[in-house]
């Protein structure tokens, strides 16, 4: 049965954060809303409710390993899985303006999010200056914009969606998403003690790669289109509104006492990750198959360590 909770919390995400992105983006586009702006807001956070509602639900049971464990190993996955199988598939072009922007709001979020984990507890106020900061980034993108600056978006086209239909897949979509996070986090918890390893691990590993998938099957479409540059502008993206957005909001709602394997461990992961992301970016602005191949090489390594690591524990 646990099995059964995650699969079925798995791919309820799926769907629940495809109906609930659509259903959004066609109701703005009704309400005739700008497309940079339902790029911006409506599609970042939409493509991110999976792993926002998955941490939510994580942490208001009591589960702070999962909760922080989901955006730490998320954001270690989209570096290394995603942007890896992305670029053995096809190089990925980076955009030297857009990247000298996002790269550095990346750094960034990535270095608060090190300085809150050893700090050892996200409390509300913490929360709040994360989520205020990615609220202005994001003004910062839409006044850079009308100036004339390069942002990219990738907001579907949905116009062909009446107002009904629009919000019937809007709420169905959301309650599909919290129905669906509830069982995922249930059967996480469940399997983390049926296991013996700890709530980290599963968060880290099953629950990260999981709420991911969309992200995986964005990019993996979008390399073998040779359209590498959304790929890479999706795992940007889906980093920054993680840590900014995902753990501060829930921070907000429910404040994290830090794991310590994840203080001692994993966020160190992450950040050499986003290092490496960096270097890699800035050489020759692609990345390569062979780079692709070397993420893909220590996301195994990582990974496999974790498993042994619980196994041993």
């Amino acid at each position: 049965m646990d099995y059964l909770f995650v699969i079925g919390g798995l791919v309820g995400l799926l769907l629940g954060g495809e109906m609930l992105v659509r259903g959004a983006v066609a109701l703005a586009q009704r309400l005739e809303i700008p497309p940079l702006v339902i790029g911006l807001t409506i599609v970042g956070f939409g493509t991110s409710m999976p792993e926002l509602v998955t941490s939510l639900q994580a942490a208001l049971v009591g589960a702070p390993g999962i909760a922080l464990g989901n955006v730490v190993g998320s954001n270690t996955a989209n570096i290394l899985l995603i942007l890896g199988v992305s670029a053995v598939l096809a190089p990925v072009i980076v955009g030297s303006a857009a990247f000298k922007r996002d790269g550095a709001v990346l750094m960034g979020a990535s270095l608060l999010c090190v300085a809150v984990v050893l700090w050892g507890r996200v409390g509300a106020g913490l929360g709040l200056v994360m989520v205020g900061s990615l609220l202005a980034y994001l003004a910062f993108m839409l006044i850079g914009a009308r100036k004339g600056a390069t942002v990219e978006v990738d907001a579907p086209d949905a116009s062909d969606m009446g107002l009904g239909k629009s919000l019937v897949w809007l709420f169905v979509g959301l309650a599909l998403t919290i129905g669906a996070a509830r069982l995922l986090v249930i059967g996480a918890v469940a399997l983390a003690e049926d296991w013996g390893m700890s709530q980290a691990v599963i968060g880290l590993t099953i629950v990260a790669v999981g709420t991911s998938m969309p992200e995986l099957v964005t990019s993996i479409v979008a390399a073998r289109r040779g359209q590498g540059d959304v790929a890479f502008g999706n795992v940007i993206g889906s980093n920054i509104f993680n840590i900014l957005g995902i753990l501060g909001i829930t921070a907000i709602v429910s404040p994290l006492d830090v794991p310590a394997q994840i203080a001692g461990f994993d966020i160190w992961v992450m950040i050499a990750a986003t290092l490496a992301l960096v270097v890699f970016a800035r050489t020759g602005w692609k990345i390569t198959r062979t780079e692709g191949a070397v993420f893909l090489a220590a996301y195994a390594a990582y990974t496999s360590f974790l498993v042994l690591y619980a196994a041993g524990a």
